[in-house]
């Protein structure tokens, strides 16, 4: 079967996959001990996907749990799903990152970066057909930006032909938990850029908005955005782990959405999301869903694609009893009512999928992927935060101690200054800029063609 090894580094990484594991183990009827106690062959049809079938008829997921401190896995190993993950597949060191990128990627993570590809190696030696690597962690701290890029880096090294797909949740727009995470997610975006092939971008005050207005939470806390992040994961996973009309995995996604290899990042949004009064009052249609799903409040990363942005490409991937027919009618509604969100070059670019299977306590569900010029707005964000503390060179004493070198801290400013020009240039291209170029070319060919024709005449023709 085509598996997925999932990567979750540090304590952020950890605790979202923690949430992804207990979604998906109870949609394919896995309870906390590893035994199937489903109702629907379905459940187990693909299950291998991300689950190990081991002596006893348990499933064990297949995961790789690091961190640089033994607090997140004690947590696992006294949380629900104690019994779930394989002892050793839990890496640790004793201490840890201390926010500090430098500490992650090159000197405490590089110690036990070894015994980690160990672990990654024998669980993808146990695959029939590896698909690829799934990795969850943030951007902001020093284990999931410095050793999350570090092994990111390794893993693209010895498997590169493999699909790298990464959930990295980034800065917010508002108060940092880190001081100096305008580094840390800027170094670790440089390696994001280079060595990722999808990544799908979350942040925690998109996050806590929608837990806020939409879901009428009154104080979220991260349980509640942690739950949102696994349905989404659940959601861009389902076409790999379940049958259905138009299927999916890794590598048709990467393929359909990315049209230029340095423009993979992904913004996330989900649907239904209604708070739990107002449940029983809703009838859920395809029509409603989708417009839900290019609604720029349920995003999950702070960048709003009305206000200058422009799609490059889409998916839309839906759960339930749907037809086809109606998924292909409301893609095209979308497409023709907000021509001006897309890019007029890409003809068609909205790819839909359908997994027959729905959701638990829901009839149907939809999950959206997008490629949006917008997202370069958390650059810019990002960016300018980074230049405000680099010019003084604050903080700076931290990084350079480690063994870093100024000219990482500039490369890495200078490449994803790069990618925000490239987003800017391609939202703004027109359907008719090359157009005009082939025209004129084709115009001067045939000129010229009958100008040699007329040298070739004889004089007295």
């Amino acid at each position: 079967m085509r598996e997925i090894i999932s990567v979750q580094v540090g304590q952020c990484g950890n605790q979202i996959a923690g949430k992804f594991w207990e979604t998906i183990a109870s949609e394919h009827g896995i309870d906390n001990d590893g035994i199937y106690a489903g109702d629907s062959d379905v459940q187990l049809q693909r299950s291998d996907v991300y689950f190990t079938e081991v002596d006893g008829g348990r499933y064990v997921p297949r995961a790789v749990l690091v961190d640089l401190e033994p607090g997140t896995m004690d947590a696992h190993r006294t949380g629900k799903l104690a019994k779930l993950f394989r002892p050793d597949n839990f890496v640790y060191g004793q201490n840890g990152a201390g926010n500090n990128f430098a500490k992650g990627h090159y000197t405490e993570g590089a110690e036990i970066v070894d015994a980690v590809l160990d672990v990654i190696r024998r669980e993808a030696e146990a695959c029939d057909c590896l698909q690829g690597f799934q990795l969850t962690h943030s951007v902001g701290g020093g284990t999931g930006s410095g050793l999350g890029t570090l092994l990111l880096a390794k893993i693209t090294e010895e498997f590169p032909d493999r699909v790298m797909s990464t959930f990295s949740v980034m800065p917010s727009s508002g108060a940092a938990d880190v001081v100096v995470e305008p580094y840390n997610a800027t170094l670790a975006l440089h390696q994001l850029i280079e060595n990722a092939s999808t990544v799908c971008c979350l942040d925690n005050k998109a996050l806590y908005n929608i837990c806020s207005n939409s879901l009428k939470i009154k104080e979220p806390q991260y349980n509640d955005l942690n739950n949102l992040v696994a349905n989404v994961m659940s959601g861009v996973t389902c076409g790999f782990r379940f049958p259905g009309q138009l299927n999916s995995d890794l590598r048709k996604m990467a393929v359909n959405l990315i049209p230029f290899p340095r423009l993979h990042f992904f913004m996330t949004g989900f649907a239904p999301v209604t708070a739990a009064n107002t449940e029983s009052f809703r009838n859920l249609t395809v029509n409603q869903l989708t417009q839900q799903l290019f609604d720029p409040r349920n995003m999950m990363v702070d960048c709003d694609p009305r206000k200058g942005g422009k799609y490059l490409t889409a998916s839309c991937i839906f759960r339930g009893d749907i037809a086809s027919q109606d998924v292909d009618s409301a893609m095209l509604s979308i497409q023709n009512k907000g021509s001006e969100s897309f890019v007029p070059w890409i003809p068609n670019n909205i790819k839909s999928s359908i997994c027959n299977v729905p959701p638990k306590g829901v009839k149907m569900n939809a999950t959206f992927i997008a490629n949006s010029t917008a997202v370069q707005d958390m650059f810019k964000r990002i960016g300018a935060n980074f230049t405000n503390m680099f010019r003084r060179r604050a903080f700076l004493h931290w990084f350079t101690d480690e063994g870093m070198e100024d000219m990482e801290f500039t490369e890495a400013e200078s490449n994803i200054n790069d990618l925000v020009q490239e987003y800017q240039q391609y939202g703004e291209a027109l359907a008719d800029d090359e157009e005009e170029e082939v025209y004129e070319e084709e115009d001067y060919g045939y000129a010229a063609a009958e100008e040699a024709d007329a040298l070739d005449e004889p004089m007295g023709a």
